[in-house]
């Protein structure tokens, strides 16, 4: 059977599912308070970026005559499909937040002001906060059709939409822009206690309740909240002339000022008033959002909380790995047993403990490493200067192409430089995601390489938060394939042109990572063809490049179990009859980012581990520099064995994805707990990582 006869779920479906996966979350109501809340900030972010990103493709390729590969993936009527699921999920967020979050503050003496009157004992309160803080960032436009498009909105500020009437010209309406200036200031005003209750006023309602200090001599009949949303995707030409970095900073600039893909409005704007902004600001009717009184509540991830650390999940203190020792080199200690970290379980120190000795340590001549997202205040980042300053050689892969971090890795990118780091900028044609370092130490007349390889993560504020395994180890076959590999991405020459082995234990893609997993899984679906146990494990981010989903289809056929865990966009349709009866897919959603890549082959009763960077995504396996790589340590993967199937046996924050094949949709679907002991794998796996021994 083609893949053309087997049916696929539609990527950006998918990707909305994933988020209503979170909605969910906000509405469990065994989720602390404040945790839900947070949830909802996701939520609003992960929709923000979905309309600046995938929305643009959507609306393109709805208007084209689309080649037949393309339609497949935009097939006719997914934009309204997309609008149609976005409008529901944004009413079941309203339905969250107004009949349940907001109640639920209530009841902890927490009042959220949500469109009601404030009371008299605040308005001298937010008039200061106004007069004082609010007022010098508002720049009010009575809006002239005359003078279109005179006003530039830009991406995803807040502003007004007035109806004014001045008093000294009665019946002379006007339409007014002002904006909300909530990039400059806090998004929320705490007020006084009143009667041992809390209160929090939105700075749009600080704005609305001193209105007539900005439109004096105006009757004001109208106040609505607007937000237009416009195109993320930079396009960059990687095959003309230019450098890089220039090219970046251009496309930046260009970045905010993109095509619009998405105009929120207030429902109550009244008709006239929503056709007068239309035709303004030139907008498509498909870009027209009904919306409610406030946008922008991603802003709810900043939500005051006068409980302090009441009404959240209890913090898990960061665990200490028991074969790392503060008395010795952590290069000692990698040497004598190569060691596994489990983030954010484990603590993230052993990480900066790598960079920051490796700096220091006279031995210690050459340090390499890969960066994708840096921290804004990285340590790591200033460990490599400190290294440079003591003399060491330090070159640097800095992937300036990652999304929404480019003019952050720009910054940091100069000022290594400057500090006499090699700076290599990003491959035309390639983004580079690989998580890895190496160090060469010159110990007793000979090199010793010591091997940082990961599923993340270089950046130590979602190292916090995102799960990921690191991996340190002073293997020469891995110590010597990382060289090569950092050789190519300085001279571009194919690795094995140098008289070197190319690779053999690294996988790496454009070389040897999409041949060694087809081999994998092959060798299963021999295994099940010969009567053999045949077991694929794979955990990813997302899945969606067909190839490797055909395979996974073929193994299915041929009886081999495969069992997924995939957090967000699968375009896999499991427990299709005579495609996918032998898979299943989980989905995690809990305190933490599901964010490893492992991959778990049964091999006859010998199973082979690996982990890496790579999602199973077009862009992951042919536009970038990803790395996999094999676990050989008995210890290290029972390890791994043991934390997947806590995740697989997780009944309590998984789900179980079932595909719509109709309309290419996916749907989280719970799982069924009668009769059973509740397991959250994410609690299982801090306790078992606090037992664990070296």
């Amino acid at each position: 059977m083609t893949d053309e006869k087997y049916c696929f779920l539609n990527r950006d479906l998918s990707w909305l599912s994933f988020n209503h996966r979170v909605l969910l979350e906000a509405a469990e109501e065994s989720v602390p308070l404040y945790n839900r809340i947070s949830f909802l900030s996701i939520f609003s972010s992960n929709l923000d970026e979905f309309f600046r990103v995938r929305m643009p493709a959507i609306f393109t390729f709805s208007s084209l005559d689309a080649k037949k590969a393309w339609r497949e993936e935009y097939p006719e009527g997914l934009a309204d499909q997309v609008k149609t699921t976005v409008q529901g999920q944004l009413e079941q967020f309203g339905q969250i937040l107004t009949q349940q979050v907001i109640p639920g503050l209530k009841r902890e003496h927490i009042h959220l002001y949500y469109g009601e009157l404030v009371l008299e004992e605040h308005k001298e309160t937010i008039r200061d906060f106004f007069l004082s803080r609010v007022l010098s960032f508002l720049q009010p436009v009575v809006l002239r059709k005359e003078d279109r498009p005179g006003i530039f909105l830009e991406n995803n500020a807040l502003y007004f939409i007035l109806d004014i009437e001045s008093e000294s010209s009665p019946g002379g309406r006007q339409y007014a822009l002002l904006n909300i200036p909530s990039t400059s200031l806090p998004r929320f005003l705490e007020l006084p206690v009143v009667n041992d209750d809390n209160y929090i006023l939105f700075l749009d309602d600080v704005i609305r309740e001193n209105l007539a200090v900005v439109f004096p001599g105006s009757v004001i009949h109208g106040t609505y909240s607007i937000k237009l949303t416009r195109d993320a995707e930079m396009n960059l030409e990687d095959e003309f002339i230019g450098d890089i970095a220039d090219k970046i900073e251009k496309q930046l600039e260009k970045r905010e000022v993109g095509h619009s893909t998405r105009f929120l409005y207030d429902a109550a704007m009244p008709p006239a008033i929503k056709d007068f902004v239309q035709e303004y600001f030139e907008l498509r009717d498909d870009e027209m959002v009904e919306g409610g009184r406030y946008h922008n509540l991603k802003d709810l991830g900043n939500l005051p909380n006068p409980r302090k650390g009441k009404l959240a999940y209890p913090g898990w203190p960061a665990i200490q790995h028991p074969g790392f020792s503060t008395k010795q080199s952590i290069f000692h200690s990698i040497i004598e047993k190569e060691k596994l970290l489990h983030l954010p379980y484990h603590s993230y120190n052993y990480i900066l403990r790598f960079f920051n000795e490796a700096a220091i340590d006279p031995l210690v001549k050459e340090i390499y490493v890969t960066l994708y997202r840096v921290a804004a205040d990285s340590h790591i980042v200033n460990a490599l200067i400190s290294a440079a300053k003591n003399g060491k050689k330090v070159t640097v892969f800095v992937e300036l192409k990652a999304r929404f971090d480019e003019a952050n890795n720009l910054k940091w990118s100069k000022k290594m430089k400057a500090a006499g780091i090699k700076i290599i900028n990003s491959i035309p044609g390639l983004k580079v995601h690989a998580k890895v370092a190496l160090v060469k130490r010159q110990e007793e007349k000979q090199w010793q390489h010591y091997s940082f390889m990961a599923t993340g993560n270089f950046n130590e504020a979602t190292g916090r938060f995102y799960t990921d395994h690191v991996y340190f180890t002073s293997r020469p076959e891995f110590g010597n394939e990382l060289e090569m590999l950092f050789e190519y991405l300085q001279w571009r020459m194919q690795p094995g042109s140098y008289g070197k082995i190319p690779f053999k234990h690294v996988l790496v893609s454009q070389f040897n990572m999409l041949k060694q997993f087809g081999k994998l899984i092959d060798r299963e679906i021999e295994n099940a063809k010969n009567g053999k146990p045949a077991h694929i494990i794979i955990k990813l981010n997302n899945l969606q490049e067909k190839g490797m989903i055909t395979r996974l289809y073929e193994a299915s056929r041929a009886g081999v179990k495969v069992q997924l865990l995939v957090r967000s966009i699968c375009c896999l349709a499991p427990g299709v009859k005579d495609q996918s009866e032998n898979i299943t897919v989980h989905r995690i959603v809990d305190r933490y980012l599901e964010h490893a890549r492992v991959f778990i082959f049964h091999n006859n009763g010998q199973p082979e581990y690996y982990m890496g960077s790579a999602d199973w995504m077009n862009r992951n396996l042919h536009s970038r520099i990803e790395v996999c790589f094999p676990v050989y340590d008995e210890t290290l993967c029972k390890e791994l064995q043991h934390i997947i199937q806590l995740q697989l046996a997780d009944n309590v924050k998984a789900v179980l994805l079932k595909s719509d094949t109709i309309t290419g949709a996916a749907i989280n679907e719970r799982i069924i707990t009668e009769g059973q002991p509740l397991l959250s794998a994410q609690e299982a796996i801090y306790s078992y990582v606090k037992e664990l021994k070296d």
